[in-house]
């Protein structure tokens, strides 16, 4: 493969204790992801999958093994620098969208931008810009709770897109949408990684597995297969 090598998970461990029980939810597992290919990461619940990706995405460390992500490694650093990684190199989708109700759609993307200190002018043409992206520009000043689930989810996509990010982390995008709707959202990320963006997605479901290049399947913690996916239709 030509492309660079984005990120690299190396014999990754995650144990979580329990008074006198250790759950195992990774077992030495270990992956590359090039720029631009669009990966998803399957298998039946509990078998690792939200937890590998949040370790990607630095919201959570590994017991053991090594990441690394546009030639950062990963281990040994502090809660401060995870941060900044993270809001410099890592857009992240949540099934649940994580949007602040409170706030309109434009302040909720904006919001990574103004903890970089970027100009206010800056700000809104790069906000306007991710909007008109995902066909939301006329919908900046409503607030969450005004959008269906399908606007929001594609609000928190812009707001992965606003930081020019390396890598997209995807969890479950279509989990709380219905089938039309989880339809135009995968459309949608199918179409960003036309234009180059670099998607790492969980799915449970087989039918937006085609939308990948790349299929990765766990199962108890471990990768147990791994396949290319072009010409899929």
């Amino acid at each position: 493969m030509n492309s660079k090598l984005l990120v690299n998970v190396d014999n990754i461990t995650k144990s979580y204790r329990n008074k006198q029980i250790e759950t195992k939810a990774l077992k030495g597992v270990s992956l590359s992801i090039y720029e631009g290919e669009f990966v998803a990461i399957t298998g039946p619940s509990g078998c690792g999958k939200s937890t590998l990706l949040s370790i990607m995405g630095l919201m959570d460390t590994a017991t053991s093994g090594h990441y690394s992500i546009s030639d950062i490694n990963t281990q040994q650093l502090k809660i401060d620098q995870r941060t900044m990684i993270r809001n410099k190199h890592i857009g992240f989708v949540f099934q649940s969208f994580n949007l602040i109700d409170n706030m309109t759609v434009f302040d909720n993307i904006a919001l990574i931008l103004e903890h970089r200190k970027t100009p206010a002018s800056e700000i809104k043409s790069r906000v306007e810009t991710v909007l008109t992206q995902v066909d939301m520009l006329a919908r900046q000043h409503y607030h969450p709770n005004q959008l269906s689930g399908g606007q929001q989810q594609r609000i928190a996509i812009a707001r992965a897109l606003v930081g020019n990010p390396d890598l997209i982390l995807v969890d479950e995008p279509t989990g709380n949408l219905d089938t039309v709707n989880g339809d135009k959202v995968m459309a949608l990320l199918e179409q960003l990684n036309t234009n180059g963006a670099t998607i790492v997605m969980v799915t449970h479901d087989s039918r937006y597995v085609r939308c990948a290049s790349r299929q990765i399947q766990l199962l108890d913690g471990e990768v147990i297969t791994e396949k290319r996916l072009e010409g899929v239709a």
